[in-house]
């Protein structure tokens, strides 16, 4: 049997129910960081995997020989593979596991990255480059949902109460540093059409190191004794019983159209930001700069909100602030974007944006499961990410079907040659303004109590000493 004492660096006990006269033992253990550390690393090369096309997206139409819209599509392919089968994963979440999840994740992750290199590489026949790389594409968008829905069930599982929501922000934004890396590099190791083959395989390489490293280092699903009160009845709901129960909580339905609406203008942002400037004359290099700024903001908010949620817990307080300023900052973006030579005027609104807007991200996970509380942590936050889902493919489509051909653009940088360039303006306004519109929404109507919190509370009561523990249980073996 384990040694419980090798991997334990925290004791907490408390006493939650006086008719078992018995003091119960929450402990945590150092292993939870290796996992938090492997899922990190699984979140960032999906992400990786996700963006690859978008910043160099006219270099991958021409290498290919498609058009803009089919590139867009090797991002959107997430979207819509995620939309049904985020049902399934947060039933394999909260029934089957975290380590079944997480390893089967870095698997498909691995299999979906060298098979988009294999399609890309110029001993196949050209009309099958884009297919195979589509067929790659999906296996990694299968991946995504297994690996995105995991920062809160890893937090509620492993972690106690104090470190719950900082655990939850590091592995959410592992996500956005991989759109950081994918901004920055992919357009730094493309540099001309024929290097695409290359920065496939440069991602492909960590994809399988990560799929190595969670398939022999994940052992357990969950610790041999919680960490806390609330993780004891994680799964205390069943999956299609807790699905009924978050239809009727209607603190829950606002917010999962509201921030659903907040996930699917960010990824508008990251999928769209290359082909949005490029028509104004800003260069591919400039544009993933502007990405980096965004995430690297909002990395830095979600680092100090994840800090000062842990200690304050001012869930709702956080969330409607950070909101409404980063409805603010999309509709600056909307408007400087759309000038030319305005380039300090667009990094600081990206900059803003990603600080007010990324950041929030965990923070919303964790209301989520407060405000839903005895439902499983996977189905409060999947449906969540899958209603940002639904929401982003059809903001995407409405956005393009929005675009007019310009007639004339001599400051244009996109390369694709044949294709008139696109204007971008009256698409960005009307996301600035259905992001504001339920921005509002949420502010107005959002209430709740912290439900997991007050269970914890009352679980808890007065915590006795580790000594007042030792003699209850000499007591009870006597």
């Amino acid at each position: 049997m384990e040694d419980v004492n090798e991997f334990r660096d925290d004791v907490i006990p408390i006493k939650p129910n006086p008719v078992l006269e018995k003091c119960i033992v929450f402990k945590v253990y150092k292993r939870r960081w290796f996992i938090l550390f492997v899922l990190c690393l699984l979140n960032c090369s999906n992400s990786i995997l996700w963006l690859t096309f978008a910043p160099v997206a006219d270099h991958s139409a021409q290498f290919m020989g498609v058009t803009l819209d089919q590139i867009n599509w090797l991002s959107m392919i997430y979207m819509v593979v995620a939309i049904p089968l985020s049902f399934g994963t947060t039933w394999m979440l909260d029934t089957l596991g975290l380590r079944i999840t997480l390893v089967l994740g870095s698997w498909l992750n691995m299999l979906g990255a060298v098979l988009r290199f294999v399609g890309i590489m110029r001993n196949l026949p050209s009309a099958a480059n884009f297919p195979v790389v589509m067929g790659g594409q999906t296996l990694c968008a299968l991946a995504q949902p297994l690996v995105i829905f995991t920062p809160t069930k890893l937090a509620a599982l492993w972690f106690p109460e104090h470190q719950r929501a900082t655990a939850n922000m590091i592995a959410s934004m592992s996500n956005p540093l991989g759109i950081l890396i994918a901004s920055i590099f992919s357009p730094m190791i493309v540099g001309t059409t024929n290097n695409i083959p290359l920065l496939l395989f440069i991602y492909a390489v960590p994809a399988a190191i990560i799929c190595l490293l969670a398939t022999v280092g994940i052992r357990d699903s969950a610790p041999p004794t919680p960490p806390s009160a609330s993780a004891e009845s994680s799964n205390s709901e069943p999956f299609l019983e807790g699905i009924k129960l978050l239809l009727r909580n209607k603190a829950y339905m606002i917010l999962l159209l509201c921030f659903g609406s907040g996930i699917a203008v960010f990824t508008c942002f990251s999928t769209l930001l290359e082909q949005i400037m490029c028509v104004r004359g800003y260069t591919n290099d400039f544009a993933g700069l502007c990405g980096g700024l965004f995430i690297v903001f909002g990395i830095v908010g979600a680092g100090f909100l994840g800090l000062y949620v842990d200690k304050s817990k001012k869930f709702t307080e956080v969330t409607k602030v950070n909101m409404s300023l980063s409805a603010l900052a999309c509709i600056a973006f909307s408007v400087v974007s759309q000038m030319r030579n305005q380039g300090i005027a667009v990094a600081v609104a990206c900059s803003l944006f990603g600080f007010f807007g990324f950041s929030i991200y965990p923070v919303a996970m964790e209301l989520s499961v407060e405000c839903s509380y005895p439902v499983g942590e996977a189905t409060s936050a999947g449906l969540i990410f899958i209603s940002g889902q639904i929401q982003s493919v059809i903001y995407i489509l409405l956005l393009q079907g929005l675009t007019k051909p310009m007639a004339y653009s001599a400051f244009s940088t996109c390369s694709v040659g044949g294709d008139a360039a696109l204007s971008w303006r009256v698409p960005m306004l009307v996301m600035a303004g259905l992001f504001s519109v339920f921005t509002c929404c949420f502010v107005i109507f959002f209430h709740t109590k912290y439900r997991r919190l007050d269970a914890e509370a009352q679980a808890g009561g007065k915590k006795p000493t580790l000594a007042t523990c030792d003699s209850t249980s000499n007591s009870d073996q006597k």
